[in-house]
């Protein structure tokens, strides 16, 4: 998943040039400790939350692009699974009293009969 390495990346250098451009100006005036650090990470975050929603847009639609295909991949994959399935007839461990049933009712190998003594 190469958009989503790359968008993250993208992401994580963008709060650090955030975190270090705020170091950079206020280091001077600030005690730095590690409550001015969290503080100071906190902002990072914020501000660079709000510049990635503007300036990575275009990592961000290919990143959910590449998910809706993969997403559309899987779901079809699962399509095609289940109609051989009902295409094969019942699937293993059913027994209903239908038609097509492989093992007679009752049978021990059938996951939904109750144990005997409940």
């Amino acid at each position: 998943m190469k958009a989503f390495g790359l968008y993250t990346l993208a992401r994580l250098g963008l709060f650090a040039l955030v975190y270090g451009l705020i170091w950079l100006v206020f280091g001077q005036w600030l005690d730095w400790n590690a409550v001015s650090a969290l503080y100071t990470a906190f902002i990072a975050m914020a501000i660079s939350a709000i510049v990635s929603a503007f300036a990575l847009a275009g990592l961000r639609a290919r990143l959910a692009g590449e998910v809706a295909r993969r997403a559309q991949r899987a779901r079809r994959s699962f399509e095609s699974r289940r109609a051989a399935e009902d295409a094969d007839g019942d699937g293993p461990g059913r027994n209903d009293g239908e038609p097509g049933d492989r093992r007679p009712p009752g049978d021990a190998t059938d996951p939904h009969r109750t144990p005997p003594g409940r």
